[in-house]
């Protein structure tokens, strides 16, 4: 383990200069600056405002930061009265103007890293943020990248572009990465109580980046490095993507033999050691897992080795969606003696995840488009997107309400098809409604629901 009390090897100005950085980080007189205000940002801004500090929201997005000034939260699982209550006492705000960023002791990028159409990182918003950022950082300020990416992006893309300001990194200015770990929806655990990784790849960097988590959250872990902490991150959700990979592979095998694999998994949980249980579904979703893998994946090819579990992980989960819909194919044929052109289906769930409004990734887009591909008409239900939004790869979506959830509309349609477990769902009113229950979630069992018309994919 780290020894955290590891002292910078600088002159007397110099660490008078860090002592009085980490003396504002640690009675919370430091100013915060968060660019990104989504998923990571705002529940982070609203975590260091608990904490004391004051926090100035950056963003490029007009209406967040109208809504966000205004009190009014634009995430489902964040109430506006929590970010009335932090405007209202005058220590929270959200600008659009990067130019503010010159009066923050502590910056923390939570910009989105997607993937290229080619499935190749996209650090274009960690680029045009830390180009924004370069422009105004300054000397004594502490900035922390959040946003998940590969093995060495901080020190080598982060750095290389602030450092154009003339200020050199470790000396004029400290940089750090901590991985975000936000779960949306999990009431368990909510930003302060998961612990931090931090990791610098200087003394004084880390002391910083410590001293200010340590403020936020109830636990950090520093790490030597921030090619270490980046990896942390990869490593976790590539440990869930190929064990949920697994799970899906194990769910055609045993549905192949016969075999509820979700009794099997329900069984094999009782077993106190040695087991952790994953589950199947209709493909993978949400901003991490079905990416980053291919951040690893990628800089694993720049040194010529191969990542085959990961790239067979995700191969499985890619095609569960069309595994799912042959299910339902093969369901409603052998109910009806039809095929599923015309077939009016309905999608139950949108968002990647139970009892979120997040819809980044999701499984169940690939599913309408498969869908309308084959000639069915498509509709959806899901009380957290009344309507879709535009995104890059599915466009031709965009616009698609929600339909509202009554008996004689649930009636109309040929299959009900559950995608998404929210809680709030009434799955004994939709299995009375509905001729054909194809559910990817077990979420009927679940619910204490028990059909003769459920088929489980």
């Amino acid at each position: 383990m780290l020894d955290i009390l590891e002292q910078p090897n600088a002159g007397d100005a110099e660490v008078g200069r860090i002592d009085h950085l980490h003396t504002l980080l640690s009675t919370r007189q430091a100013r915060v600056g968060i660019v990104g205000m989504g998923y990571v940002g705002m529940p982070l801004a609203l975590a260091a405002w608990t904490a004391g500090f004051e926090v100035l929201g950056f963003d490029v997005d007009d209406e967040k930061v109208r809504k966000l000034n205004a009190g009014v939260s634009y995430l489902v699982h964040i109430t506006s009265e929590t970010v009335a209550k932090a405007v209202s006492a005058g220590r929270l705000a959200a600008t659009t103007d990067f130019s503010q960023a010159a009066s923050m002791d502590v910056i923390v990028i939570c910009v989105p890293t997607p993937l290229t159409a080619n499935r190749e990182p996209d650090l274009t918003f960690v680029e045009r943020t830390c180009e924004a950022l370069s422009a105004h950082v300054r000397r004594d300020q502490l900035i922390v990248l959040e946003s998940t990416t590969w093995p060495g992006t901080t020190s080598e893309i982060v750095r290389t572009i602030l450092e154009r300001s003339r200020l050199t990194c470790g000396t004029d200015f400290f940089l750090g990465f901590s991985p975000e770990r936000e779960d949306p929806g999990n009431c368990d655990f909510g930003t302060q109580r998961i612990p931090k990784v931090v990791g610098a790849d200087d003394p004084s960097s880390r002391r910083l980046i410590k001293a200010f988590y340590d403020q936020v959250v109830e636990r950090t872990i520093p790490v030597s490095s921030s090619r270490t902490a980046e990896a942390v991150k990869l490593t976790e959700n590539i440990f869930r993507a190929v064990n949920i990979a697994l799970m899906n592979e194990l769910k055609v095998v045993y549905s192949a033999l016969g075999i509820d694999v979700w009794e099997v998994i329900s069984a094999a949980s009782t077993k106190p050691f040695g087991y952790m249980p994953f589950y199947p579904g209709p493909g993978l979703g949400g901003h991490c897992i079905p990416i980053d893998p291919f951040y690893l994946t990628w800089k694993a090819r720049e040194h010529e080795i191969s990542t085959r579990f990961i790239e067979l992980a995700g191969e499985i989960n890619t095609a569960m969606p069309h595994y799912v819909v042959e299910k339902l194919a093969d369901a409603f044929d052998r109910r009806t003696g039809r095929g599923l052109r015309d077939a009016r289906i309905l999608l139950v769930g949108m968002s990647y995840k139970k009892n979120v409004d997040d819809i980044r990734e999701s499984a169940s887009l690939k599913l309408m488009r498969i869908l309308d591909g084959r000639g069915a008409q498509t509709h959806y239900f899901d009380p957290y997107i009344p309507v879709i939004p535009r995104t890059r790869e599915y466009p031709e979506l965009s616009d698609r309400k929600s339909v509202k959830w009554k008996r004689s509309i649930l009636s109309s349609f040929d299959v009900a098809l559950v995608a998404t477990d929210h809680d709030s769902v009434d799955y004994a009113e939709l299995c009375r409604s509905v001729p054909l229950i194809v559910d990817t979630r077990n979420a009927c069992e679940r619910h204490g629901v028990t059909a003769g018309n459920v088929i489980k994919a």
